[in-house]
């Protein structure tokens, strides 16, 4: 093994001490995730290590330098994002992160995508009338939507926002849950009244969805309708079924735009019904004005544990695939032999 050492040099000692972070937490997950050692030695970084390790870390740094200059808070998922951005050889990309605001919440915190693949899903709703947002939990598909919708509504582009989610019972029966048929569904929504919350602040809210500018409804209430001049969000779309998928895909409007949110591997429904999901990014891949994203754990910008939780049951799925179809296999080549 060839130790080499790399320096990295930081135009203002502000931005050092942003990439540092607490009690020098950055650097250490650095240090630990590419065995390398980060010395600071005034606005300069002298890294020691293997040679492959060394140049890694010094490309790490400088990306999240340039990420402080900026203005970008470096947090823990800045930092682990980046460390596989330069381990798969992509950190070239790291310019196009948190470029566009894509919105200002009620408290004044500018949204903005915090990955690359966040980054292109954005761009995706910018650009097409149908977007499909596909991933896993704590990827931003819906929180980025409901950005991008109040963002239009507020340029007045669109001139409703309507939020939908199906009703699926999940192991629970709505109709052991009190209260009224909205007050049934209404637990369903409120991952989408959260984010509502959040981009408008509650009075704001309310006002809106009394006028009727605003509406977060279950997909049933879609049936019927054609939608013009709005921004309509289907979230939680695993658990759709092709027919329900059909529907909402229909109701598209003149001057409307439509993101659909779903995770394939939390699909609710019963074993014999097709996710709508499922079928549509099938049946519509390659139609004009149809954007499909698809993200990844590596777009995981929630607690660390949500990616390696998420990685743990990707592996745990594919070894039992693999256990499933290794005897067919190994059947089929006796079979040639």
């Amino acid at each position: 093994m060839k130790i080499a050492e790399r320096t990295v040099n930081a135009e203002r000692v502000e931005h050092l001490i942003s990439v540092f972070g607490s009690f020098d937490e950055n650097i250490r997950k650095i240090e630990e995730a590419l065995a390398v050692s980060i010395v600071n030695r005034g606005t300069e970084l002298k890294i020691t290590g293997d040679e492959e390790a060394a140049d890694k870390a010094a490309r790490t740094l400088e990306g999240l330098l340039a990420l402080a200059a900026k203005g970008e808070t470096i947090d823990e998922q800045r930092v682990r994002y980046l460390i596989t951005l330069v381990k798969e050889g992509n950190d070239a990309q790291v310019s196009q992160i948190a470029k566009d605001v894509v919105c200002i919440t009620a408290k004044g915190k500018p949204i903005k995508a915090k990955t690359v693949g966040q980054q292109q899903y954005m761009k995706a709703i910018q650009h097409n009338t149908i977007t499909i947002g596909v991933g896993p939990a704590g990827t931003g598909k819906t929180y980025l939507a409901v950005a991008a919708a109040v963002a239009a509504f507020r340029e007045r582009t669109v001139n409703r926002i309507i939020l939908t989610r199906p009703a699926v019972e999940a192991g629970e029966r709505l109709g052991y849950l009190p209260g009224d048929l909205q007050n049934k569904v209404d637990p369903y929504l409120r991952p989408l009244y959260d984010a509502l919350y959040d981009m408008l602040g509650p009075e704001t809210f309310q006002k809106y969805q009394e006028r009727g500018s605003i509406e977060v409804a279950p997909l049933a209430y879609m049936r019927g309708r054609t939608l013009d001049d709005s921004f309509i969000i289907l979230d939680e779309a695993q658990n759709t079924t092709k027919e329900q998928m059909k529907m909402f895909l229909t109701r598209l409007g003149f001057g409307s735009k439509v993101v659909i949110t779903g995770d394939v591997t939390q699909i609710d429904l019963p074993d014999d019904k097709t996710s709508g999901l499922k079928d549509a990014i099938r049946v519509l891949e390659g139609i004009e004005d149809i954007a499909i994203c698809k993200l990844t754990s590596a777009d995981v910008v929630r607690h660390a544990l949500v990616q390696q939780i998420i990685n743990a049951y990707e592996k745990a799925a594919r070894k039992a695939e693999e256990k499933r179809s290794g005897p067919k296999a190994q059947t089929r080549w006796q079979r040639k032999k």
